[in-house]
């Protein structure tokens, strides 16, 4: 068994470890109330979800959050790779880089620059 001592916001807790193997190792044994972990924060964007819609099989790229267009990166005809970069969106005083998920054309912009979307606002169809 190990001990350990761990600060979680200025209190010190000791905590104690048992070891045991990769099939049945046993549960830690906290001297004093147990400590859950904070949950990881997201590092990076995620890119904008895109859903079939439209006839023709016609995908849209929607806005994640609320926030304005700062930059299009892609005008009507240009082609899109799957998970190429199509704008920048300002939310929160950072911006978010959108991708499309899926490669096409580019049909139409819903949203240029400047635009305020809110989540779930198509902001570039794709054909």
């Amino acid at each position: 068994m190990k001990k350990y001592t761990i600060t979680v916001n200025g209190t010190a807790y000791e905590v104690f470890v048992e070891e045991g193997t990769a099939a049945g190792i046993a549960a830690p044994t906290p001297a004093t109330a147990p400590v859950s972990a904070p949950a990881p924060a997201a590092s990076t964007p995620t890119p904008a979800p895109a859903a079939p819609a439209g006839p023709q099989g016609a995908i849209q790229v929607k806005a994640p959050m609320p926030g304005t267009i700062l930059k299009m990166n892609v005008k009507v005809g240009d082609k899109v790779e799957p998970n190429g970069l199509v704008c920048i969106l300002e939310a929160m005083k950072m911006e978010n880089e959108i991708f499309s998920e899926n490669g096409g054309t580019i049909a139409s912009i819903n949203a240029p620059v400047g635009t305020s979307v809110q989540t779930g606002d198509v902001i570039i169809t794709l054909n």
